[in-house]
């Protein structure tokens, strides 16, 4: 059974690595023409684009590897059904149960890799891009802090509580400065949005100025403010949850429950990082039952393209789970586990179904 292992690992090893460079491939093609409209504006010449999408790919990877796992297993072991390979293998011992015991191992080894790039590499390398091209834009410098957005606008520092869904700014805070780097100026905003131009219109201003050993407070129900940011800026500054690190995740949770605010959006997303390294394993399971198909089913790109449908089955209904997630308040653990869960007793099923078929042809 050892030789049984090692050739298997070799063959869905191989197969996941060549379909994962494509689907990347393909990606980065994405990326690349989306990043063209962009190309000539300030500093964003080809050399910066380019290295903008080397930097995007290892999110790619994190997200698309599960999707990788399940079609690597079936084009494997499908060839190796077509070849009269894995019949020989059966015909020595090889059950369908260890079969999947094997995939499962193999999955827990994909599982290590992916857990500990999605941790360590992908976060840094997606905050290298989002600064590199932020740079290269944009004349602003900014990053986000679990105190909020912090924004560099020529001589003045901007604190941002909370950025909606619109791009409206919540309890914000305006620090100016002169040329000398004295603080001229503290203004704090309730809100503030967008017009046109680099215009915003700031509303329940309440500002107090500094001019030598005087101090003057004015509150002004409707002010105008100039700056470098944009909704589209900010928008690219921002951070999603699923491009953050476990960890962070976690302190970051801490931090909205603490200021009594709703963490759901990035509970669902921990727990789906969580539970990512199952998902790899459960997918390649589900490949089983599919790849050792009878010829008269199909080919292997036919049965490629059954292991994308259900890739894209997976995905629709993470997403339908999220989304109802964040509408509802459903608990966040129950619905990141609950797609996992349905597609490993479909798993199982299919595996149990498929050697209960087979022994019946063997009596038969």
């Amino acid at each position: 059974m050892t030789t049984f292992f090692r050739y298997l690992a070799k063959e869905i090893f191989v197969a996941t690595a060549l379909l994962l460079i494509a689907l990347l491939a393909l990606f980065a093609l994405f990326d690349l023409i989306r990043e063209l409209g962009d190309l000539g504006k300030g500093g964003y010449n080809l050399t910066t684009l380019l290295i903008y999408v080397t930097l995007a790919q290892p999110m790619h990877v994190v997200v698309i590897f599960p999707i990788a796992a399940l079609l690597g297993t079936l084009l494997a072991v499908s060839r190796l059904s077509a070849q009269s390979e894995l019949t020989v293998m059966r015909a020595s011992g090889l059950s369908l149960k260890k079969l999947a015991i094997f995939a499962s191992v193999i999955g827990l080894v994909f599982s290590t890799l992916t857990f500990v790039f999605g941790e360590f590499v992908a976060p840094a390398a997606e905050e290298a891009a989002k600064r590199l091209r932020l740079s290269a834009t944009s004349a602003v410098v900014a990053r986000e802090f679990r105190s909020g957005f912090w924004v560099k606008d020529d001589l003045s520092f901007v604190n941002i509580q909370t950025v909606t869904p619109d791009t409206e700014l919540l309890n914000m805070r305006i620090y100016e400065f002169d040329r000398a780097y004295q603080l001229t100026s503290i203004s704090i905003v309730k809100s503030a949005k967008y017009e046109s131009n680099n215009h915003w219109t700031l509303k329940d201003v309440e500002k107090t100025s500094f001019d030598g050993t005087r101090v003057r407070i004015n509150n002004l129900p409707v002010a105008n403010w100039n700056s470098a940011m944009t909704p589209d800026l900010l928008s690219v500054l921002r951070v999603k949850p699923d491009e953050m690190s476990i960890s962070n995740l976690s302190a970051y949770i801490d931090h909205l429950r603490d200021n009594k605010q709703s963490s759901i959006r990035y509970e669902l997303a921990y727990w789906t990082k969580v539970l990512q390294p199952v998902a790899v394993v459960i997918m390649m399971l589900l490949a089983i039952p599919f790849a050792i198909q009878s010829n008269r089913s199909g080919g292997v790109g036919a049965r490629l393209m059954l292991g994308i449908m259900v890739g894209l089955a997976s995905y629709i209904f993470n997403q339908m789970a999220s989304l109802l997630t964040t509408l509802n308040d459903w608990p966040p653990l129950l619905s990141a586990a609950t797609p996992l869960a349905v597609f490993f007793i479909l798993a199982i099923s299919l595996i149990t179904w498929k050697e209960y078929g087979v022994r019946l042809q063997r009596l038969f």
